[in-house]
Formats: C-alpha cells, structure tokens, sequence
C-alpha cells in the first residue's frame, strides 16, 4: 500500500489557474476507481481506508465508487454484493459506470448480451452462474438472467449519474464542456472520453472519474483521474479529500 501527496501538474497549473478545490469544514471523502471484478483489490483498499479512519477520526466519512464494478475481472457478482453490504455499514455512494448501463440492457436484449460478452461481459456471466463455455449463447443468458438476484438489479438501477461535494463533482467518465451540470446527459457521465479529456477549462467542480486507465492517478487542475487499470494492473486506487489536501491510497 502507498499513501503520498498528489501534486497536480505545474505546466498546466502555469495555463490555466482555477481556485483551490475543497471540502466542506469536516468532510472527508474517499472515492475509488474502476475495481473491474477484483474483488482481492477492493477488500484490500476497503480495510486500507479503515485503517485511515481509525487513525484520522473525528470527521464525517463518505466513500465515492466511481463504476465499472463488473466485467474482465473474476469476481463481478462478488463484488456487488460487498458494495451493498458497504452501503448498509456507512455512507456510500455509487456510481453507474458504463459497464454497469451496458450489463442492465444486456438482461433486455439478447443482441446487447452478445456484444456485452465481447467488452468483459463474459467474465460477469461466468461470475454468476460458473465457467460454462460448453453452452451456447442463448442457454447462457437465460441462465444468467435467471442468476441476477432482485438486489443486484435494485442495485444496478439506483446507480447514480455523479455526486458533488464542495468543490468536487465525482461522476464515471467526465462532463461534456460547455454544457451546464443540470443538463448533462446521463450517457456523457458514463461514456465521454476525448471531449473532455482534451479540455482544459474549469467545468464548475474539480472533476474527479475513472474510465480511461492510466498507470498513475492524473492529477490535473481541471479534473483528477483515478482509473489505474485495476483489471490489468492490479492496482485499485482510492483518492482521499480533505478540506484543501489531496491524497490517495493505491492497492
């Protein structure tokens, strides 16, 4: 585990200078990237961010999961269930990724599940009803879709689009510039890369997402991206605010 002060880019600090992005007066937030099905990773970053809270208490703690729970990786149905069971132990709240947007219309349509399995989907299936390469495709999602308990789906369908606290917006892939939060669809937060990744401009929060990997957190004074690739990598991060500070915890 690593805990070090994220310093954001002085090049582009010498382009553009926004204000100092903060929390409110005891808040503390903690927001974690893409897990991927690693289900290893985030209990790992779960007991790390514990462990933070023991030793730092005295504030009102919320973790941030900023999507892309499920697919490529193993344990996608597991890791579900250990993010409704952090919901019903403290203040938790979870973001629709588009992987998750891609997985609730593939238990719709038989053609959205074949394209699903070919994006990471397949890993999900196996995940809930066992390896079963044997079966054709048609078996496989009327066995899958009978395996995806009504808590999954309630969980899957009270995703939220982003969150704000103070300074900070957390949504999945990024806001699309120029348009105003109120309006923002739903599908940019969980699928815009280029448009926002490329601009520089304060968007009216620090935006802090995940969906495009990168081998470290990018610390920009725009936005703060916090997909380390868990799913290739093995490492799962965890960005924690406080007031005016910036850290993070990498598994």
């Amino acid at each position: 585990m690593a805990m070090l002060k994220l310093r954001p880019n002085p090049l582009a600090e010498a382009a553009f200078a926004p204000p100092v992005p903060r929390l409110p007066p005891n808040k503390r937030v903690y927001a974690v990237g893409d897990i991927h099905g690693h289900l290893d990773l985030l209990k790992r970053l779960q007991a790390a961010i514990d462990e933070d809270m023991l030793v730092h208490p005295g504030v009102d703690c919320i973790e941030v999961y900023l999507g892309d729970y499920v697919d490529r990786g193993p344990q996608s149905a597991a890791v579900i269930d250990a993010l409704i069971e952090r919901q019903a132990s403290r203040k938790a709240v979870c973001i629709s990724g588009n992987h998750e947007a891609v997985m609730i219309d593939a238990l719709l349509s038989r053609e959205t599940f074949a394209r699903w399995l070919k994006m990471g989907g397949l890993e999900t299936v196996f995940s809930y009803v066992g390896h079963r390469r044997n079966l054709d495709e048609n078996t496989l999602w009327s066995l899958w879709r009978a395996a995806v308990s009504s808590a999954h789906l309630a969980f899957l369908k009270r995703l939220s689009s982003h969150f704000v606290c103070g300074d900070y917006l957390f949504v999945h892939a990024g806001l699309r510039p120029g348009v105003p939060l109120e309006e923002q669809s739903r599908e940019d937060m969980m699928w815009i890369r280029r448009e926002f990744l490329d601009c520089p401009d304060w968007l009216g929060h620090c935006v802090v997402h995940g969906h495009t990997p990168t081998k470290v957190p990018e610390v920009l004074p725009n936005r703060i991206n916090i997909d380390t690739g868990a799913y290739a990598s093995g490492h799962l991060t965890c960005l924690v605010l406080e007031g005016a500070d910036c850290f993070h915890i990498t598994t």
